[in-house]
């Protein structure tokens, strides 16, 4: 289950950058922006694009966060303890070792 919400989490992610890298810069501060909007014949106007951008941004980062917050959530469940809440191992000692004979020849 863990693995399959983190696949969907990492494609939200990925296309979560793309429709953002998408959408027009405004560029106030350094004088930079993207113009051009389509004309008379285009498909969408240059104001559907954008609301449709952002729509979807919206949507894309609400399920982005809903699966960070599951995958936090599944990952509290393993039942497992944290490594400082285990109990050091016991030491053992040393193997005894004894030198190796010389080689006569």
């Amino acid at each position: 289950m863990q693995a399959i919400v983190l696949t969907i989490h990492l494609m939200i992610a990925a296309a979560l950058v793309i429709v953002i890298l998408l959408q027009r810069s405004e560029g106030g501060g350094l004088g930079i922006g993207g113009g051009g909007g389509g004309g008379m014949g285009s498909f969408m106007s240059a104001r559907g694009a954008a609301n449709l951008l952002t729509r979807t941004t919206a949507i894309m980062a609400a399920c982005f966060f809903a699966t960070s917050i599951l995958l936090a959530i599944l990952a509290g469940n393993t039942g497992t303890k944290s490594i400082v809440d285990r109990p050091a191992p016991a030491e053992s000692a040393p193997a005894k070792t004894e030198p190796a004979a010389p080689v006569s020849q």
